[in-house]
């Protein structure tokens, strides 16, 4: 199993399972997160607030996240990739 990152309010995943983590602002990413929502391959880790980043997993699972791609993207480059939450 690979490095566990947190990505916010005590949610944690697998790096070795990340293939890519975006913004969710522009259109096509909107309509993979609605289509996962959708087929049920989506995990909301927002704990209410609004998705700041989406986390594409190797098994087609998309993670919503409410912290910034490039907060995500240093606790996964960082050793251990326990950094403070916010």
């Amino acid at each position: 199993m690979g490095k566990l990152i947190h990505i916010g309010f005590g949610n944690v995943v697998n790096t070795g399972k990340i293939v890519a983590i975006v913004s969710p602002d522009s259109a096509p990413i909107k309509r993979m997160v609605q289509k996962a929502k959708e087929e049920g391959r989506a995990i909301d880790a927002t704990q209410g607030r609004k998705t700041k980043a989406v986390l594409i997993m190797e098994n087609n699972q998309v993670v919503l996240s409410a912290l910034l791609p490039e907060t995500i993207s240093n606790r996964a480059q960082t050793e251990g990739g326990d950094t403070d939450e916010t």
